[in-house]
């Protein structure tokens, strides 16, 4: 196994802020389960990454805000969140970064393309299912009612900021390795 190199380690923690900030930042619906940049700032991280170190990123954003720091939507942190209604998501988002990851690792061709797709939308699906998975049990609802509530108002949303990720990751990938500061691999290939 390769050492991680201070530069990497950086990366991690740099893509663990981006993803604290834009989670923080809400955009309140009539439906009560905000809106955030949280599924954006997940699969930039496993698309730049890859899925090891963006995993960890994902990784690590979920063990900070469980031991207290802030960094859930709206600011909210600790057990009682990961416990919460919203919670699943959290633990989906780990999941979601990785299949990111591999998306990402695909070759551009039309078969590798085409992966990098479904393998995206299943990340997505992996974030979304555990999600409304929890919210049905801890609000009682039945699963069709917390899919409408706290999967469908979403996906839309989720879909396009996954699609902007990607473009994205492509961007900082090829300027990151053109400017040799890149040192893992398996991230968005330009």
């Amino acid at each position: 196994m390769n050492k991680l190199s201070i530069r990497t380690i950086c990366f991690v923690g740099m893509f663990t802020a981006i993803t604290s900030v834009l989670s923080i930042l809400q955009i309140p619906t009539p439906w009560g389960v905000p809106f955030t940049l949280q599924t954006f700032a997940m699969a930039l991280a496993g698309y730049v990454l890859g899925k090891v170190y963006g995993t960890a990123s994902s990784a690590l954003y979920v063990l900070i805000g469980l031991i207290g720091v802030p960094v859930y939507a709206g600011m909210s942190a600790g057990p009682g969140v990961l416990a919460g209604a919203t919670g699943g998501y959290l633990w989906g988002f780990i999941i979601m970064t990785f299949l990111c990851g591999i998306a990402a690792e695909q070759k551009n061709d039309t078969k590798g393309n085409i992966l990098k797709v479904v393998i995206s939308l299943l990340g997505l699906a992996a974030c979304h299912i555990p999600g409304i998975i929890q919210l049905k049990f801890v609000a009682g609802m039945t699963f069709g009612q917390a899919a409408l509530v706290g999967s469908v108002p979403y996906l839309l949303k989720d879909i396009i900021s996954m699609i902007i990720a990607y473009v994205i990751a492509v961007a900082v990938t090829k300027a990151l390795r053109s400017a040799n500061i890149m040192d893992w691999n398996n991230a968005a290939r330009a």
